[in-house]
């Protein structure tokens, strides 16, 4: 009977260009939950939080505010971005199965776990406010604790219509953005950057209208704590934004990921 043959020794470089295992689906829920708190912890804190101290800096309130959802965006998209896909959103989520990007089976449980985080996210700022100055939690929740809303609880009064029509436009063309710098092959190294970027903007353009929702997980986690006005139009800010996502999940598919049926003219 023969010795049996020595086993090879296995290569450094081999064992440098194993791919890691893919994330199992409780890391990805998980990473779901973190980014949305995270996205509502940095968004929703710096606005009660910057709007009840510096109640004089109205511009910088706002621009901090834009600056804080975007930022979060970016270091959630690189943080547990390469675990679950960094939507942190139910209506990206939503938008993406649309557009053959997600499988439609896992929108449920992407949803649940965001809606988790960010109610998480808004319980802590509670508890912090707990400790806070003398009545600041009570002001913080009687000025909505940065709930989105329209008419009285519009920052510049807008009415529900033009509420509608922001979170419509401004949710599809997030998703577009979105679609375009994550293709498969078109895509960039650096879309987490400009999706933040773009959800900044997005707050420029209409925290005057409706305090910006785009994002039905943020908007549930502030409504929650914003009051009875606030969970009585909640319904707009997780309808709409899911209508914009859709539709343009939707255009996306059918414009831009076409399949080329016939050769170029002229060849």
């Amino acid at each position: 009977m023969s010795d049996p043959k020595p086993e090879q020794p296995v290569e450094p470089t081999e064992l440098a260009h194993t791919p890691p295992p893919a994330p199992t689906t409780s890391a990805k829920l998980v990473a779901e939950a973190f980014g949305t708190l995270l996205l509502v912890l940095g968004g929703v804190g710096t606005a009660v939080f910057a709007s009840n101290h510096f109640t004089e800096g109205g511009a910088a309130v706002y621009s901090a505010v834009a600056l804080a959802f975007g930022l979060t965006v970016v270091v959630g998209a690189y943080a547990f971005g390469p675990v679950s896909g960094g939507h942190f959103n139910p209506a990206v989520t939503l938008g993406l199965a649309a557009s053959g990007r997600f499988p439609w089976r896992e929108t449920t449980g992407y949803i649940i776990a965001q809606v988790v985080g960010g109610a998480i996210a808004t319980t802590l700022l509670v508890l912090i406010g707990l400790f806070g100055p003398d009545k600041w939690l009570t002001t913080a929740q009687d000025a909505g604790f940065a709930s989105n809303g329209f008419d009285a609880l519009s920052p510049a009064g807008f009415g529900i219509g033009a509420a509608i029509i922001a979170e419509v436009l401004l949710t599809g063309l997030f998703l577009l953005i979105i679609l375009g710098v994550t293709h498969p092959t078109r895509g960039t190294p650096f879309a987490g950057l400009a999706i933040g970027l773009s959800l900044a903007l997005i707050h420029f353009i209409s925290i005057p209208v409706d305090n910006t929702s785009v994002n039905p997980a943020r908007s549930i986690a502030a409504a929650i704590y914003g009051g009875g006005e606030a969970l009585a139009q909640l319904w707009v800010f997780i309808v709409f934004p899911i209508v914009g996502a859709l539709l343009a999940g939707f255009a996306y598919k059918a414009l831009f990921d076409g399949t080329r049926t016939g050769a170029p003219i002229g060849r």
